[in-house]
């Protein structure tokens, strides 16, 4: 290992960049440890694969800006991270990094003492953005580490990190007394494992030691810009599509009394195609004009931009019609966006339930940010319905809409595919107020029972019940009601547990592993043991789920 004896006093955009980069490295080359930390026995596993994804994304935007300042790294390396995040563990860790960008905003570079500022406001972003923290988790390991090195912020950056890391190692150590999940399964918190892994890498960087880092992925959604389309004699005929969050200042604004109206009548009156929303501090806008230059320098007499985005729009997406882009897009008032995995569920969202566009996702493979954007934007709508269909893609979602701005964007809280089934299908095109409508199709969501088999993925006691790396389990959210070696035998147990016999309808759906005779004998022996009740089967070919019943 490399000692490195010179102590670093000043933070710079270069050194962050390269701490950035072992961070990704570490974390990278630790995922699967990471995601073996698993406190459910099923494959769902991602967090080292989510926190993973959700660095990259940060680092790759960081990367892309050379010879840049502390606060422009930072602030790159956020908004990557913001529209890359996936899954719960994802989410917190851009808003991690939020917090830190925050702190580091305005700074060409910064001191052992504006750096432990940053991680103070890192913490607050983090607790922030989780309507109810729980201790235990990755917002306890970055909350009292950085506590705990607090002490040292008039040292050097190394002494400084080494008391973060160490208190990271502390911490996370001690979750499971904070957390009887963690306890029961016999781990730490997985999401803590992914930021010390982090700040390993940091630390790495401030010692010298190089890792080799993975060429970020580039954003699939990313399209080849054709210069041709504007060259030297081209008049800007359709002007820039300008967007971004802008968070207002209490140095600016009074935020308790302040009226965003002054500034939407601003907006409004400097171009077209407006979209303009608040939530809380945050203003969001969408603008088309030919000044984006006099809209930004105006809006930051209240505030400072949290992300920004400016397109020539003849550049846009140069294989579409130009002309046609240019026409004002004719919207519906209601447009719907799900997420599914598995050729038959994706067809019976779309088809059956007629969801405008199906979002690939679900356990184990938890969509970003940036996809769920992409989605909104094959939806022409006023306000946008999402259903997740996962407790891990909740996050994301209202995350997505949070900086979505073509959009009034509805996230209903559907944590399971049968929730998110039966919301959609309570979905009615025809109400008049969108508020009512989200409101009532959370609450439909909220009372759906969904029972899942699926295999075991580690030997464990759970709710009582011994659970076999190899057999099955039978569950409704986080409570194991039945387990065995007999896939089926595992199938009939849950659905009496469910009472399924007191239920007017049962649909089942198919997993890619549950073979069809299989799933037919099945059927047959529940119809047979059910008489009253009606059971309705469909291949709907997803993962992780053999199969998956939905209580009506």
């Amino acid at each position: 290992m490399h000692n490195k004896t010179v102590q670093t006093y000043d933070l710079t955009g270069e050194l962050f960049l390269k701490m950035l980069a072992q961070g990704y490295a570490r974390i990278s080359s630790n995922r699967q440890s990471i995601n073996d930390l698993n406190v459910f026995p099923i494959p769902d596993g991602d967090t080292g694969d989510n926190m993973c994804l959700t660095i990259e994304s940060g680092y790759s935007q960081a990367s892309q800006i050379g010879g840049a300042t502390l606060g422009e790294i930072a602030g790159a390396a956020s908004s990557g991270m913001l529209m890359g995040a996936r899954g719960n563990s994802g989410v917190i860790l851009s808003r991690i990094f939020a917090g830190m960008a925050k702190g580091l905003s305005g700074l060409t570079q910064t001191d052992t003492e504006g750096f432990a500022a940053a991680m103070a406001s890192a913490v607050s972003e983090a607790y922030s953005s989780v309507a109810h923290p729980v201790e235990g988790t990755i917002l306890t390991v970055v909350r009292e580490s950085t506590e705990t090195a607090a002490e040292l912020s008039k040292k050097s950056m190394e002494e400084y990190l080494s008391a973060i890391v160490h208190g990271m190692e502390n911490s996370l150590e001690h979750t499971p007394e904070k957390l009887q999940v963690l306890a029961e399964a016999g781990v730490v918190d997985s999401g803590g494992a992914g930021l010390l892994n982090i700040f390993y890498g940091f630390q790495d960087a401030l010692l010298g030691i190089s890792s080799t880092v993975a060429a970020p992925a580039q954003n699939q959604h990313a399209q080849a810009v054709d210069f041709s389309l504007f060259d030297e004699n081209t008049e800007l005929k359709f002007g820039y599509c300008t967007e971004f969050l802008l968070r207002l200042q209490s140095s600016k604004v009074n935020l308790d009394t302040f009226d965003e109206k002054e500034i939407e009548d601003y907006i409004t009156g400097a171009g077209d195609s407006v979209v303009f929303f608040r939530e809380g501090s945050i203003i969001k806008v969408h603008v088309h004009t030919k000044t984006p230059g006099d809209i930004i320098s105006h809006c930051q007499r209240w505030g400072e931009f949290l992300t920004l985005k400016i397109e020539n729009m003849t550049l846009q997406h140069h294989n579409s019609n130009l002309a046609e882009r240019a026409k004002p897009v004719k919207r519906k008032e209601y447009g719907t966006v799900t997420v599914a995995s598995g050729a038959g569920l994706k067809d019976i969202f779309k088809e059956q339930l007629g969801a405008d566009e199906v979002v690939e996702g679900g356990q184990t493979m938890n969509p970003s940010v940036s996809d769920f954007v992409a989605a909104f934007d094959k939806v022409p709508a006023k306000h946008i319905f999402v259903f997740p269909n996962n407790s891990n893609i909740v996050m994301t979602a209202r995350q997505a809409a949070e900086v979505y701005a073509d959009a009034v964007i509805h996230v209903i809280p559907t944590k399971t595919i049968g929730a998110g089934y039966v919301a959609m299908a309570s979905f009615d095109p025809s109400a008049s107020d969108p508020a009512q409508l989200e409101q009532s199709l959370a609450e439909v969501a909220a009372g759906v029972i969904c029972g899942m088999v699926s295999p075991a993925s580690r030997d464990t006691v759970k709710d009582g019940l011994e659970v076999r790396k190899g057999g099955f389990i039978g569950y409704k959210g986080d409570e194991v009601l039945s387990s065995g070696e007999d896939r089926s035998a595992t199938a009939l147990a849950l659905l009496e547990a469910l009472e399924a016999g007191t239920h007017d309808v049962v649909l089942i759906l198919g997993g890619a592993d549950a073979p069809e005779e299989e799933a037919s004998a099945l059927c047959e022996g529940l119809g047979k043991k059910y008489p009253s009740t009606e059971f309705i089967y469909n291949h709907g070919g997803q993962p992780v789920f053999d199969y998956t019943f939905i209580l009506c």
